[in-house]
């Protein structure tokens, strides 16, 4: 298969340059400095056994790509930003490509199948980091992540398998799954910390703020009857094989905050939001969360510069 991986920053150039490297056929589609860096000096993936000068091909919109049978798009932009790019590829992909949510959150997925008949999901638990135009950072040792796969709403195929296979050969842990959604939905609970991360200031309310936050999740998606595996499910998945470098953990959200590129908040703590608002079911603590991350982002303010103590007594 042909990969083209549609938005080239941490989790996509993780993924894109550990494919490349590994012989497979990639081509990233960036934008901005990102793209002209990588343009002008290749892809530098940081790992933890070293650093890579990768040089794959690089575009920026998906006209400049020559489109085949065999082409898969593991589609890795921020939830904010994949409308944009399903327009840019429904101009010029053809209809059956498969096109893969290599995404946080479970909303990308239905916005895809509206375009494209073959829609997959990917689990995604892939700590990276994007900062610097041209640098991304793979922030896990021993394997660098776990990237299992199935087709949307439910499902698997050759199609899924064959993917799994070549993530597999570039290192990931990559299994196909006929319930990837109940995994995803998993993920978007883990994921509640993104916001936390990105809003409040590190210290003793982290935990008190991310359990009332998880309650208010968990309570909405048993009110909207959406399957999730368990904590144990998922720890049993990672198994080890997760390792963190000795560096800041900053989630994804902090990271689009830094860079001033948007966050993707609104799919994250905002689909727990949508859930409760659907179902009946209370969600300040994710209500707050949001509109915390979004006026950091419209005001400039330093990521995680709320005080927790002082975020907790406004509720």
């Amino acid at each position: 298969m042909r990969y083209v991986i549609f938005g080239a920053g941490a989790v996509g150039g993780v993924t894109g340059g550990l494919l490349h490297r590994a012989g497979v056929d990639v081509t990233l589609v960036a934008r901005g400095e990102h793209l002209r860096a990588i343009r002008e000096g290749g892809l530098t993936l940081d790992t933890p056994d070293g650093v890579l000068r990768l040089d794959p091909p690089v575009v920026a919109h998906a006209e400049e790509l020559t489109w085949t049978d065999d082409t898969v798009v593991l589609l890795s932009v921020k939830g904010q930003q994949t409308e944009a790019a399903l327009e840019d590829l429904a101009a010029y992909a053809p209809p059956g490509t498969p096109v893969v949510a290599l995404q946080n959150g479970v909303a990308n997925e239905p916005r895809i199948l509206r375009r494209f008949a073959r829609t997959y999901a990917i689990h995604v638990v892939l700590p990276a980091t994007f900062l610097t135009p041209g640098t991304v950072v793979q922030d896990s040792g021993n394997k660098p992540g776990i990237l299992d796969i199935g087709r949307y709403p439910t499902g698997v195929d050759e199609t899924a398998t064959a993917i799994a296979n070549d993530l597999v050969k570039a290192g990931f842990l990559s299994e196909p799954r006929a319930d990837i959604m109940a995994w995803k939905h998993r993920k978007l609970l883990n994921n509640l910390g993104n916001g936390i991360n990105a809003a409040i200031a590190p210290g003793p309310s982290d935990e008190e703020i991310y359990a009332r936050c998880l309650a208010e999740a968990e309570a909405a998606l048993a009110a909207a009857g959406i399957s999730v595996v368990t904590a144990d499910q998922d720890r049993a998945r990672r198994a080890g094989h997760i390792t963190r470098r000795g560096r800041a953990n900053h989630s994804s959200t902090w990271q689009s905050l830094a860079r001033g590129s948007g966050v993707e908040i609104d799919y994250l703590s905002g689909e727990i939001v949508l859930l409760g608002r659907l179902h009946g079911v209370p969600t300040p603590v994710n209500e707050a969360i949001q509109r915390a991350v979004h006026d950091i982002a419209r005001t400039g303010a330093e990521p995680g510069s709320i005080d927790g103590a002082t975020f907790l007594a406004g509720l």
